[in-house]
């Protein structure tokens, strides 16, 4: 693949034989990125899981310190009182089988979506569209709720949702370039916290077994995976 040269003395700046903290990694992501726009922040981890065992499935959400650095535009499912609610809370679409309609003829202009349970038998049609996407409702990431208000509010402050793909990989965004230095290593600490939590007691072997982090067009940065405790007790507060 033939790279720019902006790319290639980006390239140059990463060391391929040391593994970084990740305070090191994102302040040296931050500094190689070259992009004209503000580009986002993001973390590959390897797992040591097998994901064709439902009991070694990785999946869940968290709401990132610092926010994504981008609003999120949230659809929601829901009638009456709880689709007034998720229009007060932000929701940018709401609606029941009007959206339906425009979803199966392919209207996907949004970032995620949620809906109530009384309507999941209704949105389950969708899950050839939505599902391949990562987009269907799950009660396990918080998205098929009668409190559509809190999870659009969740969702448009900062809520990230992840999921292990089936080659062992978990891909989540911390944030822009734009963030400092703390703030992108407390969303990397609070993500990390969170898939430390959900270790699967099935998973044998040592969890996370590869990390990098990388903002969009710029080079991969290895992360050492130990370091997955105590991130942000040397930190300044994070102002982004």
């Amino acid at each position: 693949m033939k790279r720019s040269k902006a790319f290639r003395a980006a390239e140059a700046e990463v060391d391929r034989n040391r593994l970084y903290s990740p305070s090191e990694a994102v302040a040296l992501a931050r500094r190689t990125s070259s992009t004209k726009f503000d580009p986002t922040v993001e973390v590959a981890l390897r797992l040591g899981v097998d994901p064709r065992k439902a009991d070694q499935m990785v999946r869940g959400t968290v709401n990132l310190p610092n926010g994504t650095g981008k609003t999120a535009r949230v659809l929601v499912f829901a009638t009456g009182d709880r689709a007034e609610e998720a229009r007060a809370a932000g929701a940018d679409f709401v609606g029941s089988d009007d959206l339906i309609e425009r979803i199966q003829g392919g209207f996907l202009d949004f970032d995620a979506v949620v809906a109530t349970p009384d309507l999941m038998g209704k949105v389950g049609r969708l899950g050839r569209v939505l599902g391949p996407r990562g987009l269907m409702p799950n009660p396990k990431t918080g998205t098929v709720t009668p409190n559509v208000g809190k999870a659009v509010t969740d969702i448009k402050g900062g809520k990230i949702e992840f999921r292990v793909d089936r080659h062992a990989n978990l891909h989540f965004i911390i944030g822009k370039a734009s963030f400092t230095d703390a703030a992108l290593v407390q969303n990397y600490a609070a993500a990390i916290d969170e898939i430390m939590r959900l270790k699967p007691s099935a998973a044998k072997g040592r969890y996370v077994r590869k990390a990098a982090i990388t903002t969009t067009m710029g080079p991969s940065i290895p992360v050492d995976p130990a370091k997955t405790r105590g991130l942000t007790e040397d930190l300044e507060p994070a102002a982004t």
